[in-house]
């Protein structure tokens, strides 16, 4: 071949890989947790409103796929770097034009880096100016986890998404996609794969659409024809364009810490089999074996402790056997430890510890004892060590005496759990902690029996003026608890309210979306008021009118509600509506107030004998008073959910003040007083002892139910 036939010769085609990256949102396969319908990023990218991110995944999830189909759907100009090869001086370049576009053009400059990471700090610091003025906005690919490996103020102004390794489902789409593309693919051609071969292709794969597609391309191109032209891809040949699946892992990144993670959150958790796959994971991966022994050494003290004393010294001795036969033997003591130490019981005791450490910290240290001091030095002139009892001369070797300083007498660091060996001190511990609290009174009673100041209790009156909030928050918590809400959720809160539950959810789904829901246009308005405080994409998305088909094609992760039910016209209507927007794997969670199993006020004072009965049917009549456990269960069975629930009790502290009791007794008939006297007719008797509770604080109690719908 001559030299012009060389430089007129067509360049060879692009891998497959890079051929059949998707072009439009659309074509993306996967991912859907941050880029299908209603996920933030996905408006985000639609509405051209792209703020600084960072994709943060492992290798073949489609980060810089993700960037190219960014780069084809904004009128923003973009521009791409690879940090391997970029350096300060193309920064600048970027940004000089970036500059020049948004003044003369009134453009903006999207700049992508791929393999972020790589860049050093001063180079990460040299961008850093630019995105926080806007002149650029960062998208930023990298393997690795940004929290660590990138400029936290770069983390601190981008959005971080993580995208997932791709499940079988996924990479068996993407092969067939190749297979059936006649642009970019091979539907051209004739190539049959068999339903094995591509099993072993998606199984090896691990996640990663790369790996697929470039062994999808080697079996092809390596394989001719058979008589009929069609080119066959068997089980044999998918084995040889595929030799062996990856073991993700970097000693210094990600994978690494992950998978340490995963190993001795197994050995904590008791489940030897996940400890020995994480183990062997490490071992494959030719990670430090006296690494692993260092973590097992401290789990030893941190997570079993004194429930077996002896796992010390187990682990201890496998490391020392290690350290004497290497490797490949050594691979037994390793596993021996790792199943040792999954298998005996735990206790978290010892980080007791760090009680004691934070109280030296944060509170006065009192002076040593008398009695404990040094007697061999001052025992004459100050008489230190006077009064010391020796526990070797009394029975069981063991005596009543204050070891604290007097100004933490009574306190305890150690709470020793249930489990072996430290179950079987515990109580002992407990009787002796008794006889140290009845010395400690008998020496100095006077500090145990103070009263409260004026002041003091003041401070105790307006406290409890706030129990309502904590009450709602002890009630949100239950929601969230029960919820699971993880990043790239979406979420339908339904009568929000003031947003109690939206706000929160907010929060806990900030690659997801919110969506608020109200049958009331004025409620629905109030809160738009309140979101238009937060970011245009960090708002909740507010609805009102008629629930089905409101929020168009999204369906939801999660539905929340607080006391929906009590609110709704058609309860049974809303319970259907609500199943046919939830996704097959969603779930929904409310609670529900059980408004007849709220605090009585003849149970807090001595009155007349029919009192109780009055306040019971006073608590039984109305609309608002109709939910029951059993009924709830039965709207929600009869609307096609499969449900469970639970009761959630909440107490708190009641100051009956004299503004309370006038209110309670007010000569109105929707007060207290005036709706009890449909039942009581002499009522007098009723206000006698309601005034005899002014000045006194009471525990109120609130009964509601939780409902988790699926």
């Amino acid at each position: 071949m001559t030299r012009q036939t060389r430089l007129t010769a067509p360049p060879p085609p692009a891998p497959l890989a890079d051929r059949m990256r998707p072009r439009t949102l659309d074509e993306c396969i996967g991912q859907d947790h941050i880029i299908g319908p209603g996920r933030l990023l996905r408006r985000a990218i639609e509405a051209d409103r792209l703020s600084s991110l960072l994709l943060h995944g492992p290798p073949g999830t489609g980060k810089t796929t993700l960037a190219r189909v960014i780069s084809r759907c904004t009128r923003a100009r973009f521009v791409a770097l690879n940090a391997v090869l970029a350096g300060v001086k193309d920064i600048r370049t970027s940004v000089a034009e970036a500059r020049q576009r948004r003044d003369d053009l009134g453009q903006r400059t999207i700049l992508f880096i791929d393999e972020v990471h790589r860049w050093s700090k001063s180079q990460q610091d040299a961008l850093l100016p630019w995105v926080e003025n806007g002149t650029v906005v960062l998208v930023g690919a990298t393997t690795e986890n940004p929290f660590f490996e990138v400029n936290k103020a770069l983390v601190s102004r981008s959005r971080i998404f993580q995208l997932r390794p791709l499940e079988s489902r996924h990479l068996r789409a993407v092969l067939d996609a190749a297979l059936a593309d006649r642009e970019r693919g091979y539907g051209a051609r004739a190539v049959a794969l068999a339903e094995d071969a591509a099993a072993h292709l998606v199984d090896v794969a691990n996640g990663d659409a790369r790996t697929a597609l470039n062994a999808l391309e080697l079996a092809v191109e390596t394989t001719p024809p058979d008589e009929s032209g069609t080119i066959r891809i068997g089980l044999a040949v998918a084995e040889e364009s595929i030799q062996r699946r990856a073991v993700l892992y970097d000693r210094e990144g990600d994978a690494h810490f992950d998978t340490i993670s995963a190993f001795l959150k197994s050995v904590r958790g008791g489940d030897p089999d996940a400890a020995l796959y994480w183990l062997a994971r490490m071992v494959a991966a030719g990670e430090d074996p006296r690494f692993i022994f260092r973590r097992l050494i401290i789990l030893a003290s941190e997570d079993i402790g004194l429930a077996d004393p002896q796992a010390l010294g187990v682990v201890m001795s496998c490391a020392q056997a290690f350290d004497r036969i290497g490797m490949p033997e050594g691979r037994f003591p390793l596993s021996q430890a790792t199943i040792y130490l999954s298998v005996t019981k735990k206790s978290n005791s010892t980080m007791a510890v760090f009680d004691a450490l934070k109280s030296v910290a944060s509170e006065r240290g009192g002076d040593v004892p008398n009695h404990l001091k040094d007697s061999s030095r001052d025992k004459e002139g100050f008489g230190h060590g006077k009064g010391y009892l020796y526990p070797h001369a009394y029975r069981d070797h063991w005596v009543a005496q204050q070891y604290l300083p007097a100004e933490l007498r009574g306190r305890t660091f150690w709470q020793p759990s249930n489990q072996g060996w430290e179950g079987q001190v515990g109580p002992r511990i407990a009787r002796q902690r008794e006889a140290q609290l009845a010395a400690m009174v008998e020496e100095s009673s006077e500090t145990w029996t103070f009263g409260p100041s004026d002041a003091r209790l003041e401070r105790w009156v307006q406290r409890t003026k706030g129990q309502a909030s904590a009450r709602l928050s002890a009630l949100r918590d239950a929601v969230f608890d029960a919820a699971g809400l993880v990043r790239h959720h979406v979420v339908l809160d339904v009568e929000p309210g003031t947003g109690l539950l939206t706000w929160e959810a907010l929060r806990r789904v900030p690659e997801g979306g919110v969506f608020a829901w109200s049958a009331r246009s004025d409620r629905a308005q109030a809160l738009t008021g309140l979101a238009e405080r937060l970011p245009e994409l960090s708002r909740p998305t507010v609805i009102t009118g008629a629930l089905p088909g409101a929020a168009g094609a999204v369906r939801f992760d999660r539905v929340l509600g607080r006391d929906v039910l009590t609110q709704a016209g058609d309860a049974s209507g809303l319970a259907r509506a609500l199943r046919a927007l939830l996704l097959p794997e969603g779930r929904l969670v409310f609670v529900e107030s059980l408004r007849r199993r709220t605090q009585r006020l003849s149970a807090l004072v001595e009155g007349p004998s029919e009192w109780a009965a009055a306040e019971d049917a006073l608590y039984a009549d109305g609309p608002m008073m109709q939910w029951t456990a059993e009924r709830l269960c039965a709207l929600f069975n009869d609307a096609g959910w499969s449900v469970e629930t639970d009761e959630i009790e909440t107490s708190h502290a009641l100051f009956i003040s004299e503004q309370v009791a006038a209110r309670w007794l007010a000569d109105r008939p929707d007060s207290y007083i005036g709706r009890l006297a449909r039942g009581l007719p002499d009522t007098e008797p009723v206000r006698q002892a309601v005034r005899r509770l002014v000045g006194q604080t009471v525990r109120w109690r609130s009964v509601s139910l939780r409902i988790i719908g699926r």
